[in-house]
């Protein structure tokens, strides 16, 4: 009698999760973006005119919308500040920015946990928590690029977000928090 191999190995299950959380972490970017694309830009505008009137190279929109979605996973971004070198900013704490972008990640995040705890027929909260908290695989990879990714120098000076709370919050704690919420529900509304 041959052995049965089983529907979804180990790798392939994390291989989803790790897929499920690059995804989740996409999507939670865009759509911060198409709520808060404009609103940045213009808020960037008189900088950039100064920046470019003076030859430097003007703040791309998609990078200060990077910022604030590091901002919505709690993680501030530092900017030069005279005679102390870098001060942080967190543009939805300080009410520069909508308070509800603190949603975008968590419910994203959820609806990943919850999805792929769906998926694989979790029996009970504690396994769906497990299943959904893959999500961290994919998306500590993403928030760790992002870091770069988002990161803008000029003359000597760079803003970007925290490095060691973008890893933390952003690439562990979030995914990891949410994607196991969104895990045990979906576990226990299965039918």
């Amino acid at each position: 009698m041959s052995e049965r191999v089983p529907r979804n190995s180990r790798s392939t299950d994390l291989g989803i999760g790790a897929a499920a959380g690059a995804v989740a972490y996409v999507l939670g970017y865009l759509l911060t973006y198409l709520w808060q694309g404009s609103s940045v830009q213009e808020q960037l505008e008189g900088y950039n005119a100064i920046v470019e009137l003076l030859g430097g190279d003007p703040i791309p929109t998609w990078k200060a919308v990077g910022w604030l979605f590091y901002n919505a996973h709690g993680v501030s971004f530092t900017v030069p500040s005279l005679g102390s070198g870098q001060a942080t900013r967190n543009l939805i704490a300080d009410g520069s920015a909508p308070m509800l972008l603190y949603l975008v990640p968590a419910v994203v995040v959820v609806l990943a946990g919850f999805v792929l705890a769906r998926r694989a027929n979790a029996a009970d909260a504690s396994g769906g928590a497990q299943i959904g908290a893959r999500v961290v695989l994919g998306y500590v990879v993403l928030a760790i690029a992002g870091l770069f990714v988002f990161e803008y120098a000029s003359g000597g000076s760079a803003i970007h977000p925290e490095y060691a709370l973008g890893v933390l919050l952003a690439g562990v704690v979030y995914p990891a928090v949410f994607g196991g919420i969104g895990g045990a529900l979906g576990a226990v509304t299965s039918t």
